[in-house]
């Protein structure tokens, strides 16, 4: 075999990706009637079948998963050298960067503008989603790294790191004083908070029956702005990250009380190709700890 058409190799290596030949020609732009020719001659190229249907369903045969564990590696370094070349931009590095919704935005801003350079050598990019959308966009290259509260996923894949900025505990805030201590009063109103999917979310519920509290639940929110925004409206008791405290009050708000048991985390992801990107550098070597403890200086 002298040499190989790796049209039809890529081809054959997005139809195993996405599943289907009808999926892998939407993400190609192609019709299927297209695909289907292309791995045809492929097959014929490599003298064996590389796909076998079981039912509906196109499962490669042994042959085909050779082929695509060598295809894999080879679109993986192709793709890895596509993301060092598009560092530069209009003669500036873009930094694309995911945001997960559950985040609280503040603490996030000041984070990435911790990297910004002020001569304008840097365009950033930011995307907002949920923790598993932003995995699915970095896995796919349309990231350079994700802020999330939620490190876990990144275990499950061997070229995705991680790294642990920082933490804060969390406070409860309301628009009126509240006659019973702290947390007997959460019980008096009903609660606004982060969605049970969020990593926040999961341990205010487990906060809550701990303490045997049967709060009552006003709304549960994916995007931590909007939470608030309804707290300020006095539609509930909202949490924050608890360095933020200062200026929630400033706007009328009454702080109710702090559960240092309680965390929002904040957890750097990215893939290991990205680890020369200039920013990604920097948030890898920067301390934050006068952030997370509110001692932050202006930037």
């Amino acid at each position: 075999m002298s040499h190989l058409n790796y049209n039809h190799l890529y081809y054959f290596w997005m139809v195993n990706k996405k599943g289907s030949v009808t999926k892998a020609a939407e993400t190609l732009c192609l019709t299927p009637q297209t695909i289907t020719g292309q791995i045809r001659a492929f097959e014929e190229r490599l003298n064996g079948a590389v796909f076998k249907r079981n039912g509906r369903k196109l499962e490669p045969t042994e042959l085909g998963e050779l082929v695509f564990r060598y295809a894999d590696k080879m679109f993986a370094l192709s793709y890895e050298m596509l993301d060092v070349l598009n560092y530069r931009q209009d003669n500036s590095v873009l930094f694309e960067v995911g945001v997960a919704d559950a985040l609280s935005k503040t603490l996030v801003g000041k984070v990435l503008m911790s990297v910004m350079p002020l001569d304008g050598t840097t365009k950033i990019a930011c995307y907002e989603a949920t923790h598993e959308g932003l995995m699915e966009r970095l896995r796919a290259h349309k990231l350079d790294v994700i802020l999330s509260d939620c490190a876990g996923d990144s275990l499950k894949y061997t070229e995705i790191l991680s790294k642990k900025l920082g933490e804060s505990d969390i406070a409860f805030f309301y628009h009126l004083p509240m006659a019973r201590p702290f947390p007997a009063c959460l019980l008096d109103a009903p609660l606004l908070i982060p969605s049970k999917k969020s990593s926040l979310g999961q341990q205010l519920y487990q906060w809550f029956d701990e303490l045997d509290l049967s709060i009552t639940i006003a709304g549960e929110f994916d995007d931590a702005a909007m939470m608030r925004e309804f707290g300020y409206m006095g539609r509930g008791i909202f949490v924050a990250p608890a360095i933020y405290t200062q200026d929630i009050v400033a706007r009328g708000m009454q702080l109710l009380g702090t559960a240092a048991e309680i965390k929002e985390e904040y957890h750097l992801i990215f893939a290991e190709r990205m680890i020369q990107h200039p920013s990604v550098k920097l948030l890898l070597n920067s301390d934050f700890t006068g952030l997370f403890s509110g001692h932050d200086s202006p930037i």
